[in-house]
């Protein structure tokens, strides 16, 4: 079985530098974890020592039932991948897949045969008597992937494979190696700042900042249930959209206040934000849920919000708005065929069964 377990771990580099604070996570065997967040979040601290490659300053890290605090990397069965390959230029393709395998004084034969294997999966055979500087950056993500096919290991380490990608093969190769896991059916823990990397192949993502795990859900719960303020901005693109206002009560109703303007919270809210009322809190709400009022049929009148288009950027099948409220820029995803005028004011509608509150000083999510 290849679980992984990280238990209180801990990495303080000198000068008292915290990079990892007390990590607790468990890995399922062949479960796909994406450890997700900004540079210097400390994902790759993480994954580190997971590989043995960095040593913990304290706490437990176990790889199937056995703790390899002290084991060397070598000994611990993962095969990590990493951000530039770290291919052999002076060996063939084959020389540097099977390189590992020659160490550790595999039969020849067997070699042979799990290098054609790891090939055919990568569809890389035509490779195999190129060098390094021959192959495409793609081309040589796959190599370095067959690399670690190779020695069958019980868990597969990747940090930031694609960053070193143009866009569309970061694509084509996100589509591999979620094809590749599906067919090994081994357990992966991959890291990447790319939040749709993340949220696109994990599944589980595992939300770091400075040191921390802010939240560890599979991607969708992450997307719709963010546990505080950063794991909201952070989850999604575009970003959410936040404005700092004051929950007020009027005639047996609930509005936030934002200053220029005011909507009203659907019922269902109440009970959760009474306890806000009078105070100053972070309203969310995503690009998506908000609308253009042309293109909604009916629309409550306190959910109507008066903005001025300052910026439309034509994606293909959509468009981003940038609404300024007066206050706040807030970005709004619509249809393609939707191309307000710019510098004119126009009405959206806010979807109020969507939106997200976050207490201003804990930045926690109000539930």
């Amino acid at each position: 079985m290849a679980q992984v377990s990280l238990r209180d771990v801990c990495k303080v580099f000198p000068g008292n530098i915290s990079a990892v604070d007390s990590i607790n996570l468990g890995i399922e065997n062949k479960e796909f974890m994406v450890l997700v967040g900004p540079s210097g979040c400390g994902k790759s601290t993480t994954l580190r020592m997971i590989a043995g490659l960095e040593e913990i300053s304290s706490g437990d890290i176990y790889i199937g039932n056995k703790r390899v605090n002290e084991v060397p990397a070598k000994d611990r069965d993962i095969a990590m991948v990493f951000q530039n390959y770290a291919l052999y230029p002076h060996m063939t393709v084959f020389e540097n897949m099977s390189f590992g395998l020659r160490l550790r004084h595999i039969p020849k034969n067997e070699i042979a045969q799990r290098v054609s294997e790891a090939a055919d999966i990568l569809g890389i055979n035509r490779l195999l008597n190129r060098k390094p500087r021959e192959l495409s950056g793609g081309e040589r993500q796959r190599v370095a992937v067959g690399r670690a096919i190779v020695r069958k290991p019980m868990v597969f380490l990747f940090d930031e494979p694609l960053s070193n990608l143009d866009a569309k093969m970061r694509v084509q190769m996100r589509t591999e190696i979620h094809k590749l896991h599906i067919r090994l059916q081994t357990t992966i823990i991959y890291v990447t700042h790319d939040q749709v990397e993340a949220m696109t192949m994990g599944d589980r993502i595992a939300v770091m900042k400075d040191g921390n795990l802010h939240q560890l859900a599979d991607p969708i719960d992450v997307y719709d249930h963010p546990k505080n303020k950063f794991v909201a901005g952070f989850i999604g693109s575009p970003p959410m959209n936040f404005m700092l206002g004051r929950i007020i009560k009027k005639e047996g109703k609930i509005y936030f206040d934002e200053g220029k303007i005011q909507v009203k919270l659907v019922e269902d809210m109440y009970k959760k934000i009474s306890n806000y009322v009078g105070k100053e809190i972070f309203f969310g709400i995503r690009s998506e849920d908000i609308y253009d009022k042309l293109f909604v049929s009916e629309a409550p009148p306190e959910n109507i919000v008066r903005v001025n288009c300052e910026v439309f950027e034509p994606m293909g099948s959509e468009v981003y708005l940038y609404l300024n409220t007066g206050k706040h820029t807030l970005i709004a995803r619509v249809g393609a065929h939707d191309r307000p005028k710019i510098n004119q004011e126009m009405d959206v509608v806010f979807d109020m069964s969507k939106v997200h509150f976050f207490d201003k000083n804990t930045e926690e999510t109000i539930v």
